[in-house]
């Protein structure tokens, strides 16, 4: 197992069995019209391993078949055959391959500058447990035909499709008003002491209908949502302002600076410090 956030670096690890095909916006000027940099599909065994300790864009990757492990919620997840990640910007990915199992799945990566709004962002999931399958058709579609007939009108047709099934899959909220009201509340005050109970009671639901709601929807329990909602907000802040962070820790919802550094560090890979260190320039 790949070691914990404090002990990684920049990895790239391929492995003689890896077969992978890529496509990124130097050579189809079409997916730098839809900010996607980068898009592909691998199909990997170990030891292959990829760590990005803060890409610049939103990243989706659905597994198709086989699985592997990847670093969510601050922690090491296995995916398996229809599972879906998302990732938002300038947050820690990092995924590798299991010893004796194969591997296959389609990705795709964004260039967002700091100052655009990324397409995964503070109301997105992490993990789904559908829309792997479209998305990877879209892909595979793109591929057969960027190594075929490589028709311009096909070919903006299938790029238009990935971007879409990205669009959508960033949006979770499409049949529950209730619940996103309620993650809109939550937004725009992350300094209250929120619990589960409260958030309940805020959209009129039950406790276990909201854990429910959330693990289909966003893949995560009710209170990770509001620690991820204070990450992304931590981000905005330490991105744009020179905020001690004493003086910040409150303003997403902690007491103090030690403990809203440990969260960060298991949310985003890195401490406060580092990630304002790494700070485009355009940023600062």
């Amino acid at each position: 197992m790949p070691p914990v956030p404090q002990a990684w670096r920049e990895t790239t690890v391929d492995g003689p069995r890896t077969r992978r095909w890529s496509l990124d916006a130097r050579a189809c000027g079409e997916l730098g019209a839809h900010r996607i940099a980068w898009l592909g599909i691998d199909t990997v065994h170990a030891p292959y391993s990829r760590v990005r300790l803060a890409p610049s864009g939103s990243f989706f990757l659905a597994c198709l078949e086989g699985e592997g492990r990847i670093w969510l919620e601050g922690r090491w997840q296995r995916v398996t055959a229809g599972s879906l990640c998302l990732a938002p910007p300038r947050v820690l990915n990092a995924f590798h391959a299991v010893p004796g199992s194969g591997w296959t799945f389609a990705w795709l990566r964004y260039e967002e500058p700091s100052w655009t709004q990324p397409l995964v962002g503070a109301g997105s999931p992490l993990r789904l447990q559908q829309g792997a399958e479209d998305f990877g058709r879209a892909l595979i579609g793109l591929r057969a035909e960027w190594l075929g007939g490589r028709d311009a009108a096909l070919v903006h047709h299938w790029v238009s499709l990935v971007h879409g099934s990205a669009q959508r899959l960033a949006r979770p909220w499409r049949g529950s008003s209730r619940i996103g009201d309620l993650w809109a509340k939550v937004g725009l005050d992350l300094t209250e002491d929120w619990k589960l109970s409260t958030l309940a009671a805020a959209c009129a639901v039950s406790a276990e209908h909201l854990r429910r709601i959330c693990r289909r929807e966003l893949g995560r329990t009710p209170m990770e949502h509001v620690t991820y909602m204070r990450m992304q907000r931590a981000q905005e802040l330490l991105e744009t302002s020179e905020t001690k962070l004493e003086a910040l820790a409150p303003q997403v919802g902690y007491h103090s600076a030690e403990v809203f550094s440990r969260a960060f560090v298991r949310c985003v890979g890195m401490t406060p410090t580092q990630y304002r260190e790494r700070r485009q320039p355009a940023a600062r």
